[in-house]
């Protein structure tokens, strides 16, 4: 038996029918899983870099967080998926002011453009 495929992808009627499989299913809302215990499993989003600017890294580090956050959650755990901070980022901010301070400057003194340009 074969099955022709279509010669283009119609994301809109794939995508809409495992939305309304996954929207049916309970899964976006932990309160309605059966009771496996509840345990908890919480998975932190990291804010964008210091630029500001997005690249395919946070669409990977995005795919990925949300694969597993939805597969805890399927798995019966009560998950919650929040913003979180950047270490990394915090110890570059700590450097730049560290340096702006030498030069007599604070961040608050700065636009931020001025901030970014220093960092």
């Amino acid at each position: 038996m074969s099955t022709e495929l279509p010669k283009t992808y119609n994301h809109k009627e794939v995508e809409d029918k495992i939305y309304k499989l996954w929207e049916e299913s309970g899964f976006f809302n932990p309160d309605n899983l059966p009771d496996k215990g509840k345990e908890r499993f919480v998975a932190t989003i990291a804010p964008p870099n210091i630029t500001g600017e997005l690249h395919v890294g946070h669409a990977l580090e995005n795919t990925l967080e949300d694969i597993i956050i939805r597969m805890k959650r399927m798995q019966g755990y009560k998950t919650l998926w929040v913003p979180g901070t950047d270490h990394a980022g915090i110890a570059a901010q700590n450097k730049v002011e560290k340096q702006l301070a030498k030069e007599g400057l604070t961040a608050t003194k700065l636009d931020v453009k001025s901030f970014l340009s220093a960092c």
